[in-house]
């Protein structure tokens, strides 16, 4: 394992505003820099937003403002996110600042110099909303773009071209050398069939609009919004002169998390841009499915857009995180509802998790005012949770390193449901009424505590503030976010002799709507 780790989120057009999809890449690519860093590796983290390209400055037109106004007004809502979802990212990247433009410009003139880079004439279509160059066979029945359905324009300009043609080959190499690099397989499927039947070379430059960066030597050029915008990955970094040092540390990344829509560009575009500049490709791309909405794909047309500072602000940024890394397998379509969020609130949080702290230090409370006992030699019962609890961090592992999310949290869920099983088996209320009992009371409440510690750190990455809460409700000093697995995930952790609280409500249950 590297000691190292970078992960980026895709930046996010500034003509939107945040909703349910922008808050499950962040909160998704957030737990992995939580995790990573828990497993004691060196994370970068890196979010920010695209501010470039034609579909901003028409919109910024309509509004009557200037493409930067707009961008400046809108950034707000996305840099926002961050304190509203606990989003952790070290850095935050915006396309029209000027150490980006320094980044693609260098980007730009090594791949002019080595000829991979030339002047001609496009003659095709483009369609605004994806910012995609599609020819007349590419077309839908009716002119329409083939990701959108909306209709392409006819453009003819003069362009510089990349000779995308010329790294079908070495893309396929690529793909073949790592078969991880595309995930999950279907879209590795997809992307390789796109490669295999051809590629065009690709124009990378506009003459028709103005916001952008401006070709090196030729300013009448703006630079191809997608050439600008996955540079970004670079230029958080400090490519290439801000921070060569950081630049070698972290990259390649390690995962771009990216929505399925936008795959090609990160899969087949960035790569060949990358090898051309002699830059190693990414080591991976992750590309997750869509939300719809009670069964209804999301818009504003039928008001059905969910809002997450509206989540946050009515459930809290832990339930909604944990609820768009549970309900859906990460990388399938998912489809949210109120009712179901609440349903896993009160179910999984308050009802299983919540209570299995909360109880157990209830009693520990009654019985030896708060006080942490040491745990007696193990019986069959205790011996079996500590190996249940030693199987479920290694799962965890496993399935977090796949991205399986709502795997990982399954697995924590068997050792909750494991330790609240241990405590109606071993009836600790009537070990209580018994004096001679003491020793096996405490022992027994020592590892419902024990299995709850362990819980509290393997979910931190996913609710962060409800896990520190719980963590400190145990007695432990060291916040959950600045431990690592190998520092506290070991069975026995749980300190004898502390005073706990005696209790903890992280998961206040919330009414359910009746049916």
């Amino acid at each position: 394992m590297s000691d190292t780790f970078y992960i980026t989120t895709p930046i996010y057009y500034v003509n939107d505003v945040p909703h349910i999809g922008h808050a499950y890449t962040t909160v998704a690519a957030d737990t992995l820099a939580r995790y990573n860093r828990l497993k004691g590796r060196q994370v970068f983290f890196l979010t920010g937003t695209d501010e470039h390209g034609e579909k901003v400055q028409k919109s910024a037109a309509k509004l009557g403002l200037q493409p930067r106004e707009l961008a400046d007004r809108v950034v707000t809502r996305f840099q926002g996110l961050t304190p509203a979802l606990e989003i952790t990212n070290d850095d935050f990247i915006r396309t029209s600042e000027p150490r980006h433009y320094a980044a693609v410009s260098k980007l730009f003139e090594i791949s002019l110099a080595n000829g991979d880079i030339y002047l001609g004439a496009y003659e095709g279509w483009y369609c605004t909303p994806c910012e995609s160059f599609w020819t007349e066979l590419q077309l839908l029945d009716g002119g329409l773009c083939p990701d959108c359905k909306r209709p392409a324009e006819k453009r003819s300009e003069p362009s510089y071209f990349f000779r995308l043609s010329k790294y079908q080959d070495r893309l396929l190499a690529y793909y073949k050398a790592n078969p991880k690099f595309i995930r999950p397989e279907a879209r590795r499927n997809e992307i390789v069939s796109f490669v295999e039947g051809g590629l065009n070379d690709l124009s990378i430059s506009r003459t028709s609009l103005s916001w952008g960066i401006p070709v090196p030597g030729d300013p009448a050029h703006v630079i191809y919004v997608w050439y600008d915008a996955l540079t970004n990955y670079l230029t958080g970094l400090g490519y290439p002169d801000a921070n060569p040092a950081q630049v070698d540390t972290f990259w390649p990344a390690d995962i771009h998390l990216v929505g399925k829509d936008i795959i090609k560009f990160h899969c087949v575009y960035w790569p060949a841009f990358l090898m051309s500049a002699g830059i190693a490709p990414p080591k991976g791309v992750f590309a997750h499915g869509w939300w719809t909405v009670e069964g209804q794909k999301m818009s504003k047309s039928l008001g059905n857009v969910v809002d997450p500072y509206e989540m946050v602000e009515a459930y809290g940024a832990d339930a909604f995180r944990y609820f768009l890394l549970r309900e859906v397998p990460f990388g399938k379509d998912g489809d949210f509802s109120k009712k179901s969020m609440v349903h896993r609130i009160n179910a999984d949080l308050s009802n299983a998790f919540g209570n299995l702290l909360n109880r157990t230090l209830g009693m520990l409370g009654k019985n030896f005012g708060g006080v942490v006992q040491a745990p007696a030699p193990e019986g069959d019962l205790d011996a079996a949770l500590a190996a249940k609890a030693a199987s479920v961090v290694s799962s965890v592992d496993a399935h977090m390193n796949e991205l399986e999310f709502s795997r990982a949290l399954e697995s924590i869920w068997e050792l909750v449901d494991a330790a609240n099983k241990y405590i109606d088996t071993t009836e600790p209320w009537k070990l209580a009424k018994d004096p001679a009992m003491k020793g096996r009371l405490g022992t027994v409440l020592y590892n419902a505590l024990e299995a709850a510690r362990i819980c509290v750190l393997l979910t931190s990455p996913v609710i962060p503030a409800a896990a520190q809460k719980m963590w400190a409700a145990l007695g432990c000093d060291t916040p959950v976010a600045g431990t690592t697995l190998a520092a506290s995930g070991a069975w026995g952790g749980l300190e004898a002799g502390v005073t706990l609280e005696k209790s903890a409500i992280a998961f206040p249950r919330i009414e359910e709507e009746p049916a």
